[in-house]
């Protein structure tokens, strides 16, 4: 995917996290746990900076067979969350985007920004149909951004996701192509 370093804009870019990133995500992840933890499961098992290299080069892996990516959203150069493209459907044109932020920038749009590009990109490039985001029906905040951004609700999957010590519910979103940019 040769998309990478993308460019939001002045402020936000988005680049496919390397070797050299582990330490700075490892620090976003750990001062962002208890926040983060409400929704992700992994998070209990990185518990250093080199629980990271075995996933990093799956990251890259999967970039370089073109099965989705997961990147670094830097802000004014300092990384504040992931974004990424969870496996690629190239026979039916479809992915999915999930995405984290740091608790402390959240409310600058910076997700909905990189969101938003993304889809132009993916719609525009790669010829994609349909974009989802899944995202837990209790996470408010995480299911304002693609309905702000004019995702349509496809519905609510009961207890679908475990997390910890209790079952999701997960609410599923899509864009459609055909609907983008209209």
């Amino acid at each position: 995917m040769t998309m990478f370093p993308f460019q939001v804009n002045e402020s936000i870019s988005i680049n496919i996290i390397q070797p050299k990133d582990r330490d700075e995500l490892y620090t976003l992840i750990d001062n962002n746990r208890t926040h983060l933890r409400k929704w992700l499961l992994w998070l209990d098992k990185r518990q250093s900076p080199s629980d990271l290299d075995s996933v990093i080069a799956m990251w890259a892996q999967n970039v370089e067979e073109r099965n989705g990516f997961d990147a670094g959203i830097w802000y004014k150069h300092k990384l504040v969350g992931m974004i990424g493209l969870h496996y690629i459907d190239w026979k039916n044109k479809e992915t999915s985007i999930g995405y984290l932020l740091s608790e402390s920038f959240e409310g600058r749009g910076i997700i909905s920004t990189s969101i938003k590009a993304l889809l132009d990109y993916l719609f525009a490039e790669f010829k994609l149909n349909r974009v989802i985001i899944q995202c837990a029906e209790t996470n408010l905040r995480s299911r304002s951004i693609p309905e702000r951004i004019g995702f349509v609700e496809e519905g609510i999957s009961r207890e679908a996701q475990w997390l910890y010590d209790h079952y999701e519910n997960i609410g599923t979103y899509s864009m459609l192509s055909s609907e983008w940019n209209k």
